[in-house]
């Protein structure tokens, strides 16, 4: 029997966490089946209230406006009827999905003679920090439901009013469809709540996961005392080979970019080898520069083409632009490429456009990023097509959940060594 502490009606915030932490127990009971009856009654009280929503998000798009928040804050911060559609649809896909609950796998060793097997299971309490994206904390929702944990979301203030309202639906459905309180909270920072104050809570939680721009990463990292699953967005690399095609280039840059809100997989930075000829970057830069991109260059390629390129500084090659930005950097060699890679690009994503198998292979084996995409286009989605997973967003660290973060990140094992009763 788990020793639960009395709720403390009297302190909102621990009172939240408390209650988090007590349904957590009972999530993790339940059969798969119930747990997807719970994703489907917040899909159906999300769908019903799709006006009340938009109308909440217009409040918090006039608040941002007068309060000149960035262009970016803003899209992400914008909804709309198709987004919210995305949502939800996505939130019915996730029931269709294997449970990962049932998996159980022989364990790496034995213990003695026994028999010994893993057992996948919920973390238990996971808390959500992110950066406008209303539609996130559902996402989330969905997911640690499949999983059997709950949650806290604690949006920034840019979207109060949408994530405040998504909350109350979404509780209000679970607590129709039977479920314990607790399973979804809600905290804010006009409850006092302050980032610091929920990620220093290992009491209750058992897991982090901010989702933002870098600067909300680094303080969730530096203050949190509970486990942080680190998300990351933008700044991937592509390597643009000697025998690269230019036009598959393009393709790969531009297809990456395509994915919104938040592009997180959007490659920002181009090496190109000397031995590219002139006129094929010319074609890539002036076809970039017609889809809407803004074309930045090293001091060499800005004298080279300074009718197509802004010069960049220094810094830029390891910072996110998180908008329709590229800059090209001419480098030696693939191994050169690779080396200021590793070194720069934010670790999650990176690519290489060749027809050298022996290129691709030195490449793939080489670039200490979570995924590599040769030839092809890191696109990021959160229900890719033939796909058996929903995917939150994308992780740079490494550890067990690093790369795509889907059902298995919100999860453990437990080892359970069965004897035969004899000593």
């Amino acid at each position: 029997m788990i020793a639960i502490s009395p709720i403390a009606e009297n302190d909102p915030i621990a009172a939240a966490l408390q209650r988090a932490y007590a349904a957590s127990f009972e999530l993790e009971l339940l059969k798969g089946s119930e747990r997807h009856r719970g994703i489907l009654a917040i899909a159906d009280g999300l769908e019903a209230n799709i006006p009340s929503i938009l109308e909440a998000n217009t409040l918090d798009l006039e608040a941002s406006r007068e309060m000149a928040v960035s262009d970016l804050i803003l899209d992400w911060l914008k909804l709309t009827p198709e987004r919210l559609q995305e949502m939800v649809d996505l939130l019915r896909q996730l029931p269709d999905l294997t449970d990962p609950l049932q998996r159980v796998s022989d364990a790496p060793y034995q213990l003695s003679t026994y028999q010994s097997y893993y057992q996948r299971m919920p973390l238990g309490v996971i808390g959500l920090v992110h950066e406008a994206f209303p539609e996130l904390g559902a996402i989330a929702a969905g997911l640690c439901l499949k999983t059997g944990n709950s949650l806290i979301i604690r949006g920034c203030g840019d979207a109060a009013n949408s994530n405040t309202l998504i909350a109350q639906i979404m509780q209000i459905a679970l607590t129709e469809a039977g479920f314990p309180q607790g399973c979804i909270e809600s905290l804010s920072s006009e409850q006092g709540c302050t980032v610091q104050r929920l990620v220093t809570q290992d009491r209750y939680l058992n897991l982090v996961i901010p989702y933002g721009r870098p600067s909300l990463i680094h303080q969730v990292v530096q203050q949190a005392t509970a486990p942080v699953l680190r998300t990351t967005m933008g700044n991937c690399y592509l390597y643009l080979s000697p025998t690269g095609d230019c036009d598959l280039a393009q393709w790969v840059i531009t297809d990456s970019h395509r994915y919104e809100p938040d592009a997180v997989n959007a490659v920002e930075k181009i090496l190109v080898s000397p031995d590219q000829k002139s006129s094929s970057l010319i074609t890539l830069f002036k076809h970039l520069q017609e889809q809407g991109f803004r074309l930045k260059g090293d001091a060499t390629l800005v004298g080279e083409f300074p009718e197509h390129l802004d010069p960049t500084r220094e810094t830029e090659w390891q910072q996110a632009y998180l908008d329709k930005v590229v800059a090209f950097k001419v480098v030696e060699n693939l191994s050169e490429a690779i080396a200021f890679i590793n070194r720069a690009s934010g670790g999650h994503a990176d690519c290489i456009v060749t027809e050298s198998y022996q290129e691709s292979r030195q490449f793939a084996t080489e670039i200490d990023s979570a995924l590599v995409y040769v030839n092809a286009s890191p696109r990021f989605s959160r229900h890719p097509q033939g796909s058996d997973s929903v995917f939150l967003g994308m992780s740079n660290q490494k550890g067990n959940h690093r790369g795509l973060i889907g059902l298995e990140s919100f999860t453990t094992v437990k080892q359970v060594v069965q004897g035969d009763g004899r000593i």
